[in-house]
């Protein structure tokens, strides 16, 4: 499964694939591994969806302006450092690259909402534990757990607040 996606978000950078291409691809291989179930046990909480993805970049006040401009998606918080954009569903979160560790533009991380982290205690400590047993490093934000993917992406998971 890691081969797979690895090798559409590499054929995706290289513009071999389109945006459309690879989400539906990744779409059908979450579909596929949830329906085989993981080889290391139980999922303690499944994605329900992409809370938000979060980019850094050069100036994000041309980034909301162009993101707003094109498509139409609103402006939902802007501290001058950074913005949150919203269009249907989905957050997209502009900030400056300066303003963060390595201060590179690029995708810095997708939240993943988790069912039932909101609404059942038992899915966060659940989670928590399942992180730990595979031996990932937990940085702990308010509502939600960090770590790496094993190609060095973070990947933010919790509830719909995060």
């Amino acid at each position: 499964m890691e081969h797979i996606i690895g090798k559409m978000l590499g054929e995706y950078e290289r513009g071999k694939v389109t945006r459309r291409e690879l989400i539906q691809t990744l779409a059908l291989a979450a579909t596929a591994a949830g329906a085989a179930g993981t080889a290391e046990g139980a999922v303690p909480a499944n994605a329900t969806y992409i809370n938000h993805v979060s980019m850094q970049v050069a100036d994000y006040k041309k980034s909301r302006d162009f993101y707003t401009g094109l498509f139409g998606m609103k402006v939902t918080s802007d501290d001058g450092k950074q913005c949150r954009l919203v269009f249907g569903d989905n957050i997209l979160i502009v900030r400056n690259a300066s303003e963060r560790p390595g201060g590179k533009p690029g995708v810095d991380h997708v939240a993943y909402s988790l069912a039932n982290w909101d609404t059942d205690k038992s899915v966060r400590p659940a989670v928590e534990a399942e992180l730990k047993r595979r031996g990932l490093k937990i940085r702990t934000t308010e509502g939600s757990f960090h770590v790496m993917d094993p190609d060095g992406f973070e990947v933010q998971m919790g509830g719909k607040n995060q």
